[in-house]
């Protein structure tokens, strides 16, 4: 393949990464994001394109697609196969002006790794380089607003502004125990990233401008012991455009199957399913199909089957089955199942609870925890099992969890004994206990820990139901920016500190020198307006929520040249 040519914007002075206005560069991607989204809803491709190259020869399309690929994205430390790993704020700027050269450019292959998955077995992803990394994420804002307005409802999976929550949410509305589809098509497909049809992919991509691209890294391959291997079909895990391929690749399955819905009197989008419609939830390639009896969710096997057939997948024989909502399925790591229940006027209760494989995974990773810190303090201990018990109990709240909270803190709780047995074996019960265990929080005598290092409790976490996004919304919607501020709101709350929450209700929710919300996968940073070196102080009044990039940029400001 001899490549595609990458033009970009004119020539300008080279880029200083701490002097880039932030604030002015994420609203200018937003805006021309949404303007790409409202072309592609009114039909007008002839605008959608040209939007779409303003977008690709975007200076700040280049300075975002550089902080999130070098920043903000958890592959950010792993190289690809130049073993190159950008760190420093003058490499992110030479990197900037490197990726605005007008040149035939040709991927390097991916390098392939493997990261365990839940059922033991391995995944393959493939991690392209970095200045590949950069490009997917350019390319992807141009594409993803296009195919946000015509994505199908159904599809929950890596699409901003949706969740795992979401999902679980919708299955949870779909398979209550007042539905009428009490029958699951649980499919897996066999090898779905790394066999879908490089053909059909770029069919539906159609004319877009950076097309010869995507195709080029479909077919870039990959090495592995330093042996290269072609890709003739498939897109590979790992890189930053993947997902979005993966959705589209996808598209098309509710109108495969028929899906129909109707409006309520008085609103101008559908939100209720056909009574005699089959109900779909994808999230990426896992999903489920609700239906009203057994033969029909046969029949949307063998749609399905054929279907998928032109993309080059098929179903996994071994996995893919038709359950009844009494026997129960596992979904993103919940277990959904009706259960009987006699204060219940349809005599059956729906709950969606932690998996049984979900409870055992994490029973495994804490045990590990406190196996590698036998020798450790308790400081080093808690500093470490925490953000695992938070995590996950923050994950499963949204279900029926408290009776597996409960029983978790139990298990914590004996791990707790038997590093302490471990860690001073002559000692008695009772000095252990008064050593680690003290009344630090709730009137609780039992806290492990130290009164400013205490190990969390899963029971401490509140249970509570996930707001489900709004039906057909998108996060590129102009006319929708009100009710995902007010989401983003919710959110950012439920994950800060009470301290923290107060800081940024005072920004509202937003950091102060990007402009963009705080929850954007950055960490956080408590900034203060006069430094503590020139007698600033931390009361609230000195302090600014910020993400932690754009406080590195603040204090780099001083060391740079702004930009002309």
């Amino acid at each position: 393949m001899t490549g595609e040519k990458v033009t970009v914007s004119p020539t300008r002075r080279p880029t200083f990464w701490n002097a880039i206005a932030w604030r002015q560069t994420t609203e200018y991607v937003r805006k021309l994001r949404q303007a790409i989204f409202r072309a592609a809803k009114d039909g007008d491709l002839k605008k959608v394109r040209t939007l779409q190259r303003i977008m690709l020869r975007s200076y700040e399309n280049r300075c975002l697609a550089v902080r999130r690929v070098t920043q903000i994205n958890q592959g950010k430390n792993t190289p690809g196969v130049d073993k190159l790993l950008v760190k420093t704020p003058e490499a992110r700027g030479r990197l900037v002006d490197r990726l605005g050269e007008t040149e035939l450019w040709k991927p390097k292959p991916a390098r392939r790794v493997y990261i365990p998955k839940a059922n033991g077995k391995e995944r393959p992803l493939g991690i392209p380089a970095v200045i590949d990394r950069c490009l997917q994420a350019m390319v992807k804002n141009a594409l993803e607003p296009y195919w946000e307005a015509k994505f199908e409802d159904s599809s929950y999976g890596f699409r901003p502004g949706r969740s795992c929550h979401d999902a679980i949410e919708r299955i949870y509305n779909l398979a209550s125990a007042k539905g009428n589809r009490p029958w699951v098509l649980d499919a897996d497909i066999k090898g779905a990233f790394d066999n879908i049809d490089h053909a059909a992919l770029l069919d539906m991509i159609g004319n877009f401008p950076a097309r010869g691209l995507i195709e080029a890294w479909l077919k870039a391959g990959y090495l592995e012991d330093g042996v290269f291997h072609d890709t003739e079909a498939g897109t590979p895990q790992g890189g930053v455009i993947s997902p979005l391929l993966a959705n589209i690749a996808f598209h098309g399955m509710e109108e495969a199957l028929g899906v129909k819905f109707k409006t309520r009197t008085g609103r101008d989008y559908a939100t209720e399913l056909h009574v005699k419609s089959v109900g779909l939830v994808r999230y990426a390639d896992d999903f489920v199909v609700f239906c009203r009896t057994k033969e029909e969710a046969e029949e949307v096997r063998q749609k399905l089957s054929d279907w998928f057939k032109r993309r080059g997948l098929q179903f996994s024989e071994e996995k893919t089955r038709i359950v009844h909502l009494d026997d129960g399925f596992d979904f993103l790591g919940f277990n959904v199942r009706r259960y009987p229940a006699f204060n219940s006027k349809t005599g059956r209760r729906l709950l969606t609870k932690p998996s049984k494989n979900s409870v055992k995974a994490i029973r495994q990773k804490l045990k590990d925890i406190f196996r590698r810190h036998r020798g450790a303090t308790v400081e080093s201990l808690v500093l470490n099992a925490n953000p695992v018990i938070r995590g996950w109990a923050n994950y499963f709240r949204t279900g029926t969890s408290a009776v597996t909270f409960g029983r978790l803190d139990h298990y914590v709780y004996g791990l707790q004994w038997r590093w302490a047995g471990r860690r001073h074996p002559k000692k008695s019960a009772a000095w252990k206990r008064n050593r680690y265990w003290g009344n630090w929080r709730d009137k609780n005598n039992w806290v492990f820990g130290k009164p400013d290092f205490r190990m969390s409790m899963f029971r401490l976490t509140p249970i509570k139901r996930h707001t489900l996004v709004r039906r057909f919304a998108s996060w590129d919607d102009p006319d929708l920016e009100g009710y995902w501020e007010t989401r983003m709101q919710r959110a950012t709350a439920k994950s800060l500190s009470k301290f923290r929450r107060h800081l940024a209700e005072q920004q509202n929710w937003k950091c102060p020198f990007c402009g963009d919300y705080l929850l954007n996968g950055e960490d956080l940073h408590e900034h203060h307006e006069v430094p503590r070196n020139e007698g600033g102080t931390d009361a609230k009044g000195n302090l600014r929520l910020v993400h932690l990039y754009c406080h590195q940029a603040v204090h780099g400001k001083r060391q740079t040249t702004p930009i002309a």
